[in-house]
């Protein structure tokens, strides 16, 4: 298996909570790095989501994990990324599908909304499942189509449909 490359970001909300998600991330053996911030000084989720959004999107990172608050803006601030398709969730089973069907490369969740336990267990679904791909797929290339802002692409692959 790959060493996977994982992101991290935060803003102040979420500064507690990163360091204990990614010290269990890297016991369960993938490589770490983290974009910030570095306090619990205030500060705004959109740049720390768009650093990780931009790193995962160049290729630089396998997948990304940001924490602010209830994980919504800053997933936000990912997503404006083309190519990131964050997802920001609060129970395993969502992490899991995800990334099963939406081939999410970023985690998004908040430290207001989810514990440190919980935390681990949305992280550890998320990073278990894998893409299916199938029907998935065309739906991932239709996003990619907008990302581009190919309309005619994107038009192509919705006419296309063979399975819903």
């Amino acid at each position: 298996m790959k060493n996977l490359k994982i992101a991290f970001g935060s803003d102040h909300v979420g500064y507690e909570l990163k360091p204990v998600i990614m010290e269990y991330v890297k016991s369960l053996g993938y490589e770490i790095y983290d974009f910030g911030t570095y306090s619990n000084k205030r500060t705004d989720y959109p740049l720390y989501g768009k650093k990780v959004g931009e790193e995962v999107a160049a290729g630089n990172y396998d997948l990304g994990i940001v924490i602010c608050g209830t994980g919504v803006g800053i997933s936000i601030a990912a997503n404006k990324v083309p190519g990131i398709r964050a997802a920001c969730v609060s129970d395993p089973y969502s992490a899991e599908l995800s990334r099963r069907h939406n081939n999410s490369n970023i985690l998004a969740f908040g430290s207001r909304v989810v514990g440190s336990e919980l935390a681990k267990m949305i992280v550890k679904s998320w990073l278990a499942a894998e893409f299916e791909g199938g029907r998935h797929q065309r739906r991932i290339d239709e996003l990619a189509a907008e990302d581009a802002h190919d309309s005619k692409k994107f038009d192509k692959i919705k006419n296309n449909i063979t399975e819903i």
